[in-house]
């Protein structure tokens, strides 16, 4: 579950400007988990959604990433809230730590089917039997533009979804049959699709997932 250098290197530099829009169905939370939950904000980046979490009452919150610039941004916007620099292979906490994890627009950013899977499961490791997992992502998207992104890297990546931005970043965009293939060992509690700006100003197909650990 190493993230390439490629990545590190995008969102360490280029990436960190960026403005991210996943919204939180707070309402979703509210059924799902109690208010003194342990919560972590897995690829926080600069702390929005951290912020978020905070600010609607889930005071026991912790942002991670692995890019030390995006925690540099986060701690000096958000002092108030804890943030800390990790190494993705292996999470510094105890089996079954948290009651919830949350996701956002980070599987985009882990391309490799191999990278998606390991992440899934050490996060599996730290949520406790009967915590959730919150994840909110791009789908597959029918424009042409996209379509012509997919089979343009289709060929270097071996998946149809990967794809570089013009501006250097690899991404990808998920079909919802990869997606409970991933969660297999979750059961689903909720799921929507949305419309979200992405980190490039488009309009674009995206899901949230809210899945319990059996």
């Amino acid at each position: 579950m190493t993230a390439p250098d490629t990545h590190r290197t995008y969102w360490d530099t280029k990436g960190v400007s960026k403005t991210f829009t996943h919204p939180v169905n707070f309402a979703w939370l509210a059924k799902a988990i109690k208010p003194q939950a342990r919560i972590l904000d897995y690829g926080c980046g600069y702390g929005r959604v951290t912020s978020l979490l905070y600010e609607h009452g889930y005071q026991d919150v912790e942002g991670v990433d692995f890019s030390a610039p995006m925690i540099e941004r986060a701690r000096l916007t958000h002092p108030e809230l804890n943030f800390r620099l990790i190494e993705p292979s292996a999470l510094p906490y105890a089996d079954a730590s948290f009651d919830a994890i949350l996701l956002f627009a980070l599987l985009t950013c882990v391309p490799e089917n191999e990278a998606q899977r390991a992440l899934v499961g050490e996060l599996g490791r730290i949520l406790r039997p009967g915590g959730v997992l919150y994840i909110s992502d791009m789908l597959l998207q029918t424009d042409e533009r996209n379509l012509a992104r997919y089979q343009a890297h289709q060929a270097k990546y071996g998946v149809y979804g990967i794809f570089e931005t013009d501006d250097g970043a690899i991404c990808r965009h998920h079909d919802q049959e990869w997606l409970t293939t991933l969660l297999s060992n979750f059961s689903r509690q909720e799921f929507a699709e949305i419309s979200v700006t992405t980190m490039n100003g488009h309009a674009t197909r995206a899901f949230q997932w809210l899945a319990r650990k059996e």
